[in-house]
């Protein structure tokens, strides 16, 4: 009985760009004096005042990649911060939400990651810019005959489309360029996907086509400080726990080009002993997303 209550381990997880909504943050931020200084040192940091565009702005207001990173940012560290004896013995995040993450765990001081988060932001904006590409959700098929068709229309057409974000069986996000992405839509359906829908985002993140914003994350990256890790991080591309700050911070620039394995992390956290899963941060995603990967544990989330 003992070992087995030894290995009830605790997740928290945090949530990706696309979760976003008007309003979001601003019951924390009225309720909880703590998230509200949270929300007064980002406006500082940005150098302008996000939490009004969190609060007041409109989707599109909030749709804007140099804003929804850092919006989705602020509001999942200000409702993990306002938890009481939140002790986390593991933590992910959903491709933006590993930088939440790293703050939960003790790697990350909180201002220091803002810049990062904002950098990374305005990067990809740039990224995006330079390269039209899209993203689409592929629902209904295996991993294996989403991975195939991808390569057939990469080998054909000699344009990036590539899997993207597992993020539960059946179903997957692809990225690419525009061209490529409305071919492999069609070739998805006819496969047998239930749905192949393109999603309403800048362009192809965790892509090849994100290489532009690579260098100057990475550069930032490089000449911050990160601490030792409280507890382990399972890292999107690799799906593996990891403590070494070295090794987080490449794994972090690699996110930008690599795919976010979410299932495959989510098993290995389970493998691992978590029994209750937390989300910290606007909207449920990423509740519902585990529960589909493995109906066993308990889920819950703070908002």
């Amino acid at each position: 009985m003992h070992t087995y209550f030894h290995n009830m381990k605790h997740a928290y997880v945090f949530p990706g760009q696309g979760t976003q909504f008007p309003g979001m943050g601003k019951s924390l931020y009225e309720g909880n004096s703590r998230a509200r200084d949270l929300f007064e040192e980002g406006n500082e940091i940005l150098g302008f005042r996000i939490s009004d565009i969190m609060f007041e702005g409109t989707a599109d207001d909030l749709k804007q990649t140099r804003v929804t990173q850092p919006a989705v940012f602020l509001h999942s560290v200000a409702a993990f911060q306002s938890l009481k004896d939140a002790r986390p013995d593991m933590v992910a995040g959903h491709s933006l939400g590993e930088f939440s993450a790293l703050v939960a765990n003790g790697v990350l001081k909180f201002d220091l990651a803002l810049k990062l988060v904002s950098i990374r932001a305005s990067a990809m904006q740039k990224a995006c810019e330079i390269n039209p590409s899209t993203m689409a959700a592929v629902l209904g098929l295996d991993d294996s005959q989403v991975e195939e068709v991808c390569l057939a229309v990469q080998n054909e057409t000699g344009e990036v489309v590539v899997p993207a974000n597992y993020n539960c069986p059946g179903q997957l996000v692809i990225s690419g360029s525009i061209k490529a992405i409305d071919i492999a839509c069609e070739r998805m359906k006819a496969a047998g996907a239930r749905r192949a829908v393109v999603l309403p985002v800048g362009g192809a993140f965790h892509s090849p086509l994100m290489a532009p914003a690579r260098e100057e994350l990475a550069k930032a990256i490089d000449s911050t400080h990160f601490d030792a890790a409280a507890c382990p991080i399972y890292q999107n591309v690799v799906a593996e726990p990891l403590s070494d700050p070295a090794l987080i911070k490449k794994n972090l620039v690699d996110q930008l080009t690599g795919a976010v394995r979410w299932a495959q992390s989510v098993r290995k956290m389970i493998a691992d002993g978590a029994t209750k899963f937390t989300e910290s941060g606007p909207g449920k995603v990423l509740q519902g997303l585990i529960l589909k990967v493995d109906n066993s544990p308990v889920v819950d989330g703070y908002s």
